[in-house]
């Protein structure tokens, strides 16, 4: 027996509107058996890293064949092109913002077409709401399994980035960024162990890590681990180096955000 169709949504729309309702019923009415999933509706409004980092980090759980529609789209109703993206086992719908940019980087095989195919779409086509009006029944009909050649053209040129990376500063330093801040006040770098493997080694020792206002040597294995009020390095898990205190508010403790400064200086 086959299985119901899934429909994932990441979006910056919060839960205070209509909107993800709205968007709901859009692909209830085209497909009653669907099963939809809210990876996340709280991406900071505008921010396609953020986006891109929340797909990233989710898409690869769910099912083959599993439909993510992902709408963080400050360049709504402007000549950006709607892009759905097809990978060996899922199906993307997102605005050409660069949103499905670390996508792209993890999937060795991908199409990716621009879509022209408006018969799918909701007439009238707001400016303001493509999520209802072009992504919702565009994700529907990938999910009846309407072939993606159907929806448009394919394309090169679609708008792609890179994260940041770390970079080192002089002999001694490494610098990196705070991506995100967590709901729990951790902040969340884009150090990697394979960035810096001394941090994560067997001693834990020969470094110390500069954020804000503070100065960190210690790397724990559990966020319980930690003594009241000490700031920390934790291996998350996203796969980076993320600064923690236990069941408090690192962010606040070292007085740090997003696009923070993280260095880390090895000694000699």
């Amino acid at each position: 027996m086959a299985q119901p169709p899934i429909i994932t949504l990441t979006t910056d729309f919060g839960i205070q509107d209509h909107f993800i309702g709205t968007i709901k019923g859009v692909l209830m009415a085209t497909v009653p058996d669907v099963r939809i999933v809210d990876i996340c509706h709280a991406v900071q409004a505008f921010d396609v890293l953020d986006g891109a980092l929340t797909i990233a980090q989710s898409y690869a759980y769910f099912p083959a064949g599993t439909v993510h529609m992902v709408v963080v789209d400050p360049g709504v109703g402007t000549e950006r092109r709607a892009l759905a993206v097809s990978t060996e086992k899922y199906f993307f719908v997102a605005p050409d913002n660069g949103v499905l940019s670390l996508i792209y980087d993890r999937e060795e095989r991908l199409s990716v077409r621009h879509i022209t195919a408006d018969h799918y779409f909701l007439q009238p086509v707001s400016n303001t709401f493509h999520a209802r009006d072009v992504f919702s029944p565009i994700a529907a009909y990938l999910a009846k399994g309407v072939d993606p050649a159907r929806m448009g053209d394919e394309v090169s040129d679609f708008v792609r980035f890179s994260a940041p990376r770390p970079k080192p500063v002089d002999g001694r330093t490494l610098r990196g960024v705070v991506l995100r801040v967590d709901r729990f006040g951790n902040l969340i770098t884009n150090i990697t162990p394979e960035d810096a493997p001394r941090v994560f080694g067997g001693e834990k020792r020969g470094f110390k890590i500069v954020i804000g206002n503070k100065e960190i040597s210690k790397i724990r294995n559990a966020y319980a681990e930690g003594a009241p009020g000490e700031v920390f390095g934790i291996l998350g898990s996203m796969g980076y180096l993320e600064i923690a205190a236990n069941r408090g508010a690192a962010s606040k403790l070292v007085e740090g955000g997003k696009g923070s400064d993280v260095n880390i200086v090895f000694e000699s």
